[in-house]
């Protein structure tokens, strides 16, 4: 079986050879489609961006997001983030209101956008579909739900205390794939401003995923994103 490209190697160990031969499938279908002049976000070098800065056995949060933006330069493989000089996307301006609110942070978590510094202390950052069609959401996810379930399962399997954040009626389907006795679900209304105020705001889940993630003798994670520092040559 060739390798499937761009997976790493601790993950795509992890997956049977049915998986692992959707996912050449679903790359080479989805070439087809670029062939063919559709704009698929983000590019291929970006889909598993997560998944390369974060290895299964160092998961220690999941937060599991739906479709990549759909916008020009929004996607960067990693769920919710934008990169910093972009506007913050709805959903967006309400997981830093509520980070804000949450850590009681005074405003300072809406300088950043990108989310990527959450990757290097274990949070996973993914979406149910890695790719989607430009100005078209949900147009992947039946090529990638299967994959990323399998994904999602490979955490459920870890033996280290890991906090799964689902948020919206579709990441909460996905609780009965939890299963370990050490792993702690939190779960909530979606942050989009559709559904913000049924039960988003005041969920307060950074707080919560810090306080299981001590109880479980786990170092908690540190949600504030640090301003970025340029240096001008």
């Amino acid at each position: 079986m060739t390798d499937s490209p761009a997976l790493p190697k601790p993950w795509q160990s992890l997956l049977d050879e049915k998986c692992l031969a959707q996912l050449l499938e679903t790359r080479i279908h989805l070439k087809t489609q670029a062939d063919l002049g559709r704009e698929i976000y983000p590019p291929e070098s970006k889909w598993f961006k997560a998944f390369e800065r974060v290895a299964p056995e160092d998961v220690r949060v999941v937060i599991l997001g739906q479709d990549p933006y759909h916008g020009a330069g929004q996607a960067q493989g990693i769920a919710f983030s934008v990169p910093d000089d972009l506007p913050a996307p709805p959903s967006l301006k309400n997981i830093l209101k509520e980070l804000d609110s949450d850590l009681q942070l005074g405003g300072c978590a809406h300088r950043r956008h990108d989310l990527s510094d959450w990757l290097e202390q274990g949070v996973l950052l993914m979406n149910a579909a890695l790719t989607v069609e430009a100005g078209t959401p949900g147009s992947h996810l039946a090529n990638w739900e299967s994959i990323t379930d399998a994904l999602f399962d490979v955490c459920t399997h870890q033996t280290q205390p890991i906090v799964f954040i689902l948020w919206g009626s579709y990441a909460r389907k996905k609780k009965g794939r939890i299963y370990r006795d050490n792993h702690f679900v939190i779960e909530s209304a979606h942050p989009s401003p559709l559904s913000a105020h049924r039960g988003f705001f005041g969920s307060k889940p950074f707080s919560k995923a810090n306080d299981y993630l001590k109880h479980a003798g786990s170092e908690p994670i540190s949600w504030p994103l640090a301003d970025r520092q340029f240096v001008l040559i």
